[in-house]
């Protein structure tokens, strides 16, 4: 993959985990691609775009047919951000499931805690980690039988405390994402490619 400022490999595969955005990865130049016009200027790079991310998301959707399929369970989106996620990755599942001699009964909810069997956690983007744990000790007070964490991002942070979610479709960066329902107060949510914002855009959008 070539990236705005040469040929340096922007991604490495890691063990079948997940894709590892490099910290020297330059990424794409906004004029190799269409974004909305009201968002000119607000963008520093593409981080990944969007067709990247439906194929990656429709592998996450197969890796997870493999390990529980055959099971009903409840899809649990985590609002606001990763409602995007959560529907494109439902719609690979139900897809590759009509296709399958295995099947996986969905139900989606999102984030009010009741009794759950078989639960897939689907977040847009995890930091730290300390949310999720939170959201994680909640569910497991009611004796679900299985949970599983699918997340779009995983971000490279300076305090780490180890925790990885069982799916994710890339590693990034510690660096401000927009784009793809993540957002910048309610802002680029209908932006589809994930994308870095620079300083005017958040003076531009800042509360």
């Amino acid at each position: 993959m070539a990236g705005r400022g040469g040929s340096s490999a922007a991604a490495r595969s890691s063990g079948g985990r997940g894709v590892v955005i490099s910290d020297n990865w330059p990424g794409y130049s906004l004029d190799l691609f269409t974004y909305p016009q009201h968002y000119y200027g607000d963008l520093e790079y593409v981080l990944i775009p969007h067709g990247i991310i439906v194929d990656r998301t429709e592998r996450l959707a197969k890796d997870i047919m493999q390990d529980i399929g055959d099971n009903d369970i409840v899809v649990l989106c985590v609002l606001k951000g990763g409602y995007k996620f959560c529907a494109d990755l439902v719609e690979h599942i139900k897809n590759l499931s009509r296709n399958s001699e295995r099947f996986i009964s969905m139900k989606v909810d999102f984030v009010r805690l009741k009794s759950y069997h078989n639960v897939l956690i689907v977040e847009d983007i995890v930091g730290t980690g300390r949310t999720m744990k939170v959201l994680l000790n909640n569910i497991e007070k009611y004796k679900p039988k299985m949970i599983k964490v699918a997340s779009l991002l995983v971000k490279r942070t300076s305090r780490p405390d180890g925790y990885r979610p069982d799916y994710y479709g890339f590693e990034i960066p510690d660096l401000f994402v927009v784009g793809y329902a993540l957002d910048y107060n309610e802002h680029f949510r209908d932006l589809n490619h994930i994308c870095v914002i620079n300083d005017h855009g958040k003076a531009k959008y800042r509360v």
